[in-house]
């Protein structure tokens, strides 16, 4: 026990420190110190409104109307400074907490995306790296406003047991039991009742906390399935697998319910516990108190204080018994968000490329003694030595699985599994693979992606557009759309061309980037881009010989070997 919760602290602070030590620390430390200031304005209202109740009960007692009347008004009085200081210590942490979140998710989109991260993830294999969209959509929000709610409501306990526990000592009196005569009696006996709840609750509670991980997991991977499903329409509805993707939503859905099931069971046997030990709390100081009123030692108004001071004190050492539950969320959370950081932390360390990216001396690109495998260790390329002049053409072919494409993602910095070296010009260099990456955005961002859609004026992209043959888009480019949705495959790989268009790069790396074209159009962007580009370096891989034309050299994988050969250069 002692063990986990030091493993939550210490997660805790590896989580929320750094925003504490950032340049957001002198807001949020001032919004912060505001908030506990009104925490602390609450408890000593809470201490005048338990003052409070001696007094309008024993004018009750007494039937003093004056009296009675008095205490009515201060009551007025105390309960709206009371209302104003809940609804703005509610408005000023909701303040705090979307101002960590901004600053947590930034930094935490900032890692899955810096380093290669995004994709060196899919190759790790790593058990905690699923759905990183959930985990910086709703764990980050989860986690924030837990630990708000939850660490001033722990402090604020602490200032209310400090607050109340010499009130209720001074007024419990003593007891005398078997002869022996114990001070504040009520002070320990809220002590034994909280420490015997929170015993309870923690027995029966404790696998929520694995509970609450696996059911984030579970929802979060039947959503993940929804929006594939989604994205996929068409293929599935081509090959008629709707009714093989009913149950399969089905069987991922089986899982929220069932584990759903075993939550309400479990918070089922929680609730009793707690909603009965809330239920006896009411009436148990009273119980209690009562022998001491009836002999007269209290008046009313003393009852209803003790009782009051009573209920404050173990309220406050019943903390952990009322947070139970969300606490168990909390740590779900906690375990989710770290374990996501740390195979963050294994895709940028554990595999850090092999391969060795530098600039070239010159406009060339040398690649030197480069060995290429895949994740499960089974060789793809040995030895390859490679020295490209600017202005080079050359075509990669082979069969697929050979390592054509793995070739690329090793010169582009994002294949871990290699070593070698590879010297690259300081020429902006652009890669089209063969299912290009389209955002959802307007057409003027998702051409110009991923440069900045002002680089570029709206007649050079309507130009660059109706060149690759999408003139029907032309007077579309403020239309925000799913555009991989709304354009075929052959759409796609023209739009990837009016991209290299656009950002005229000096070294152009083609995967299969006309594939879904037919022949004619695929030599037709070939042209335009040699037309248009006449500098660039091309390094193509495809699989038509019709584009042997385009290119001198050609490199010819095999599943086992790779042999490189040149030809003359050939007009174009």
């Amino acid at each position: 026990m002692l063990e986990k919760t030091g493993r939550l602290l210490r997660d805790l602070k590896l989580l929320a420190l750094p925003y504490w030590q950032s340049e957001e620390r002198w807001t949020s430390g001032a919004l912060l110190t505001v908030i506990v200031s009104m925490n602390l304005g609450l408890v000593y209202l809470n201490v005048l409104f338990n003052d409070w109740n001696r007094l309008f009960y024993n004018a009750l007692q007494e039937k003093n109307v004056a009296a009675f009347t008095h205490q009515f008004i201060r009551f007025g009085v105390l309960a709206a400074i009371f209302l104003v200081l809940a609804v703005y210590r509610l408005y000023l942490r909701q303040m705090l907490q979307i101002r960590w979140r901004h600053w947590l998710t930034r930094h935490y989109v900032a890692e899955w995306l810096g380093n290669g991260s995004l994709y060196r993830l899919q190759l790790t294999g790593h058990d905690k790296t699923d759905n990183p969209d959930q985990r910086i959509s709703e764990d980050i929000d989860g986690f924030i406003g837990q630990t708000l709610v939850l660490s001033l409501g722990l402090l604020e306990s602490v200032v209310n047991l400090a607050s109340f526990v010499g009130i209720l000592w001074g007024l419990s009196g003593s007891l005398t039991i078997f002869g022996i005569t114990v001070p504040g009696y009520m002070v320990w006996v809220a002590v034994v009742y909280a420490l015997l709840g929170t015993w309870l609750i923690h027995l029966f509670g404790r696998p929520l906390i694995t509970l609450n991980f696996q059911q984030q997991k579970f929802e979060a991977d039947f959503r993940f399935s929804l929006v594939r499903l989604r994205e996929n329409a068409e293929g599935v509805a081509l090959y008629g697998g709707e009714e093989q993707e009913s149950r399969s939503l089905m069987d991922r859905f089986s899982h929220v319910v069932g584990n759903w099931w075993s939550i309400m069971r479990r918070q089922k046997r929680l609730t009793w516990i707690s909603s009965g030990y809330g239920q006896v709390a009411v009436v148990f100081p009273f119980i209690v108190a009562a022998p001491r009123y009836f002999r007269g030692v209290i008046e009313l108004g003393g009852l209803m204080q003790t009782a009051s001071a009573f209920g404050q004190v173990q309220s406050s050492l019943s903390w952990f018994v009322d947070a139970y539950s969300s606490l168990a969320e909390l740590k779900a959370t906690v375990d989710r968000l770290t374990g996501f950081r740390r195979a963050l932390t294994d895709a940028t360390e554990l595999l850090a490329p092999g391969v060795t990216r530098s600039n070239s001396p010159d406009r060339d690109m040398v690649i030197e003694d480069l060995d290429i495998w895949r994740p499960d260790g089974t060789e793809l390329i040995r030895g390859l030595h490679l020295h490209l002049v600017e202005g080079a053409r050359l075509l990669i072919t082979g069969p697929s699985g050979s390592g054509k494409s793995t070739l690329f993602r090793a010169i582009a910095g994002l294949w871990p599994f290699s070593r070698g070296k590879v010297l690259l010009p300081t020429a902006p260099v652009l890669f089209l693979p063969q299912k290009p990456y389209i955002p959802i955005a307007s057409l003027r961002a998702a051409v110009t992606y991923p440069n900045d859609p002002k680089a570029h004026a709206d007649d050079e992209i309507r130009a660059a557009l109706t060149d690759c043959d999408l003139s029907a888009l032309a007077d579309r480019l403020d239309e925000e759309n799913h555009w991989a949705q709304q354009l075929s495959p052959g759409e796609q790989q023209r739009l990837a061309f009016a991209r290299a268009l656009l950002s005229k790069p000096r070294w152009l790396f083609l995967d299969e980037a006309t594939s879904a074209l037919d022949e004619a159009a695929e030599v037709g962007l070939y042209r335009l881009v040699l037309d248009r580009l006449p500098e660039v370096s091309l390094i193509s891989i495809a699989h038509r010989r019709t584009l042997e034309q385009f290119h001198d050299q050609r490199l010819v994988f095999r599943r086992t070997s790779m042999v490189p050969r040149t030809r003359p250069r050939t007009p174009r």
